[in-house]
């Protein structure tokens, strides 16, 4: 005898009804609540440093109305003011730079389906993808409709060149605090 289950929907407003009350984050994919990992020490020290737009680390939800998603990314830059849903300033849709941390359980969720999502959004030009278990970091950036170039660094003299701010950052600096010797936590 097969037990069957049923797989639950939601609408947005429900998950975020359900999100504001909730102990943990999770994001929403078009009627599925999924609970994200926590972030391990590495992940929370990995940021890019502050300049002259305004950067939300983690904790600022994103929406993606094409895809019906809301995620939270690693680290978001917006150029000007956000552009909320709703009534709530908790929720943006306008970032023009987006980077991830990657870890053993988002690594192949944050490189495909969620860098497709984060392409339809109009002023996004920039994706940062850093690994967390060696230095190695990979740019993606908007050079025409549906064109992007992509950039792969992987030592730690190498320097990570934002193309849509003006920052530098030699990988070194980047990844500091980072101890590799915790590379089992997730």
């Amino acid at each position: 005898m097969q037990l069957e289950t049923q797989k639950l929907y939601y609408t947005p407003e429900e998950y975020l009804e359900i999100e504001e009350k909730a102990e943990y984050k999770s994001e929403y994919r078009d009627g599925e609540i999924v609970p994200m990992t926590g972030g391990t020490t590495n992940h929370n020290k990995i940021a890019l440093r502050r300049k002259n737009y305004d950067v939300y680390i983690g904790d600022v939800r994103l929406w993606i109305p094409r895809y019906r998603q809301h995620t939270y990314p690693d680290v978001m830059v917006i150029d000007g003011q956000p552009i909320y849903t709703g009534t709530s300033t908790t929720t943006v849709m306008n970032p023009m730079l987006i980077a991830e941390v990657l870890s053993k359980s988002t690594k192949n969720y944050d490189q495909g389906d969620k860098f497709l999502y984060y392409r339809s959004i109009p002023e996004f030009k920039e994706y940062i993808l850093i690994d967390q278990y060696q230095y190695h970091v990979m740019q993606y950036v908007k050079t025409a409709e549906s064109q992007w170039l992509f950039t792969e660094l992987e030592h730690e003299s190498a320097t990570l060149s934002l193309q849509t701010v003006d920052f530098q950052i030699e990988l070194r600096d980047l990844y500091e605090q980072v101890n590799f010797a915790e590379n089992n936590e997730d």
